[in-house]
């Protein structure tokens, strides 16, 4: 087994023997850096110091004691001028808070560490906006015009893609005038003001929709309960007479204080079957554009009245 390490010095060619001193070299390096002169080697061999090296000795060391001080001195001139430059950022940071955020409160002005209060809220809620529903129960709020060319706008109307022609209107406070079997005797009972009528056609099938107007919802829908017969269906308007006979279809229905009624069968006087579905999807669409007349009212008057001020 070996074992790595330093090895004894050994004596080989070039090498000085054991113990003895190299002779002096030649110096390499700078003035600067070259070794000084030992002033006590000559007095070894003659036992008298060297006194010219001493004195230059002494000489070089007072040299480095005064560069020490102007060094130091630099350092000091170097600290105090930080100090300065630390006082100056100081004042300056305390003159920009003075002067953005004030001076700083003292005695009773201090602040205290209280939190500041919450924000507070009207517990009082905002009215809710008018209903339509109360324009159209009403008489005395239901103030709009009314008028047949109002129910019923234009020459035609188109439900779901399904276009309807419009044929004649009419208008009339005789409300069981345009009535059929006893239905003029529930409108009159109740208290009718008027009975507005509009007949549309379409492929064959006619219908006379109409629209019974009461002072209030509860006698508009007293009359849909206690409705027999029909409104009487008008022709004119491109359209021959209808319904007269024969079989149709009688629907009434109600909103509000105005209650909404069809009559929709052939134009040509043939009977309506349960089998007829052009009829009755004629009568759905009528009464369903009825209805939506009816309420767009309301909601127009309701629209006016949230808009209007003191309201």
């Amino acid at each position: 087994m070996s074992f790595g390490g330093p090895q004894w010095p050994q004596q080989g060619p070039g090498q000085q023997p054991y113990g003895q001193q190299p002779p002096p070299q030649a110096w390499q390096g700078t003035p600067q850096q070259a070794p000084r002169p030992d002033p006590f080697a000559g007095a070894q061999a003659t036992g008298t110091p060297d006194w010219s090296a001493l004195a230059e000795a002494s000489a070089a060391r007072s040299k480095r004691k005064r560069g020490l001080f102007i060094g130091g001195g630099v350092l000091a001139v170097v600290a105090v001028g930080a100090l300065v430059a630390t006082a100056i950022v100081a004042t300056n940071k305390s003159n920009d808070e003075a002067k953005n955020g004030g001076p700083t409160p003292t005695g009773s002005a201090a602040p205290t560490d209280s939190p500041s209060p919450a924000p507070t809220f009207s517990s009082v809620a905002p009215l809710p906006p008018p209903n339509p529903m109360d324009y159209i129960s009403d008489a005395g709020k239901d103030k709009a015009p009314l008028s047949p060319e109002g129910l019923f706008p234009g020459k035609k109307l188109t439900m779901s893609k399904r276009p309807y022609q419009k044929g004649a209107t009419s208008s009339t406070t005789d409300c069981a005038s345009v009535t059929q079997g006893g239905l003029g005797s529930v409108l009159k009972s109740n208290g009718c003001l008027r009975v507005i009528r509009a007949t549309y056609v379409k492929d064959g099938v006619a219908v006379t929709v109409g629209v019974a107007v009461f002072p209030t919802d509860d006698r508009a829908l007293k009359a849909k309960k206690q409705a027999s017969g029909g409104i009487a269906p008008l022709a004119g308007g491109g359209v021959p007479d209808f319904c007269r006979a024969t079989v149709c279809l009688r629907r009434t229905n109600s909103i509000g204080r105005y209650v909404y009624l069809t009559q929709a069968g052939f134009a040509n006087g043939k009977k309506v079957t349960p089998g007829d579905k052009a009829v009755f999807q004629a009568s759905d669409d009528l009464g369903t554009f009825a209805f939506n007349q009816i309420y767009a009212r309301g909601r127009a008057q309701a629209s006016a009245a949230a808009g209007a001020p003191g309201e």
